[in-house]
């Protein structure tokens, strides 16, 4: 019997490799060592989208960038030929952020106005020097509200106040902008082309905007919300004047408030098309050729809920083994769905880790070892013909 397992992340616990690698090690405890498996890790455009492109034929590289409050990380990105992943949460992310920007162990204010996205501009010009042209940007989890000033000062685009000195990072700072210097901005971008990997549709300003809807998340007050909201609009009166109307348009479109505004300077400098995160993460994956012959499919996520209905990655995967006509079941830490919603989703089943254990801080720690009973679970219900099995599928499953 094959089995493809393509699930994402659980967030805190587990990657997605890991969660093949646990998941797999139940299926074959369970059958004996006779399935035939195949793991494809799989993200939706945030965190994992680099696990995911590294699970699917591209080479993890390094470089050292500035992080979200200017400290040095190694992040790193993947390469296949020509293209490029990054995930932008590996430089300027919320979980990169030092112990003296946390207030209580969560972001603090300071964080929330000063946070740059410049590691993620200098991680495309790691890729652009890695001979890639064409550059997949996955977004989320970021410290930032800085409109993506920080990514742009990272390909050399220099931000001026009316004194003609640079500003200093984060998005507070663009209040005090006067002009941008694009000068020296990188000259290879002209050839590159940008995929914007985000579910976030989102405008840069107002009240659904990059700060009154996240800047809270990134330990922004509401008086923070609207500085940076302001800050940010500045930061398009000024870019207009410098490449014209399209900043002006490019601050309503859908994405604009991406990442702490990162989806806007992608989308009007970068000329960046956004996409469905879960969409281009499937394309580069290959996932629906890699289904062909597939007997079942299991995907999953963490948490299991009616926000996974809106697009996340189980539902994703669902549709692609869907048009080929696979049984699918999920996994996962928890799940608040009833069986009706399981199965509108295409869920032929649900197997969540507080089925074995109640004590959600439990599941959490012992996650690797409650997935491989689950996986234990799957495999005997399969020998005893309780799952769903395609058209192709043998009567004898030889488990």
């Amino acid at each position: 019997m094959r089995i493809v397992i393509a699930p994402d992340k659980f967030k805190g616990s587990l990657s997605a490799p890991d969660v093949c690698s646990h998941l797999e090690k139940g299926l074959q405890r369970g059958a004996g060592g006779n399935l035939e498996v195949l793991r494809i890790p799989v993200a939706d455009g945030g965190e994992g989208t680099l696990d995911a492109a590294v699970g699917s034929g591209f080479t993890r590289r390094s470089a050292v960038v500035a992080g979200p409050t200017g400290e040095p990380v190694t992040a790193d990105f993947a390469v296949r030929g020509n293209e490029a992943v990054i995930e932008m949460a590996a430089a300027s992310g919320l979980a990169l952020l030092p112990a003296g920007a946390l207030v209580g162990g969560r972001p603090g204010p300071t964080a929330a106005r000063t946070a740059t996205s410049l590691g993620t501009g200098q991680l495309i010009s790691a890729a652009l020097d890695a001979g890639c042209n064409r550059i997949i940007l996955g977004v989320g989890g970021s410290a930032n509200t800085d409109g993506g000033a920080g990514l742009l000062q990272g390909l050399g685009a220099r931000f001026l106040d009316n004194e003609g000195n640079e500003l200093p990072p984060g998005g507070a700072a663009l209040a005090h902008l006067d002009r941008i210097d694009f000068r020296g901005f990188e000259p290879r971008l002209k050839d590159t082309r940008f995929v914007l990997a985000s579910d976030v549709d989102n405008p840069l300003l107002g009240a659904q905007g990059a700060a009154a809807i996240f800047g809270p998340q990134k330990g922004a007050t509401q008086q923070d919300v609207g500085l940076l909201d302001a800050a940010l609009a500045r930061f398009v009166e000024v870019l207009a004047r410098e490449i014209g109307f399209r900043a002006v348009k490019a601050a309503e479109a859908p994405g604009a408030g991406a990442a702490g505004g990162v989806g806007y300077a992608a989308i009007a400098v970068l000329a960046a098309t956004r996409r469905p995160g879960i969409d281009v993460v499937l394309e580069f994956t290959d996932l629906d050729q890699r289904l062909a012959g597939a007997d079942l499919v299991i995907t999953g996520e963490g948490s299991l809920d009616e926000q996974s209905l809106l697009g996340k990655t189980p539902m994703g995967v669902a549709r692609a083994a869907a048009a080929h006509r696979i049984p699918v079941i999920a996994v996962c830490g928890r799940t608040t769905l009833g069986a009706g919603q399981a199965t509108a989703a295409g869920f032929e089943d649900i197997y969540a880790l507080t089925e074995l254990e109640s004590n959600v801080d439990r599941c959490i720690a012992e996650a690797a070892q409650l997935l491989e009973q689950l996986g234990t679970q799957i495999s005997e219900r399969l020998a005893a013909n309780e799952l769903p099995r395609t058209a192709n599928s043998k009567e004898d499953l030889h488990v």
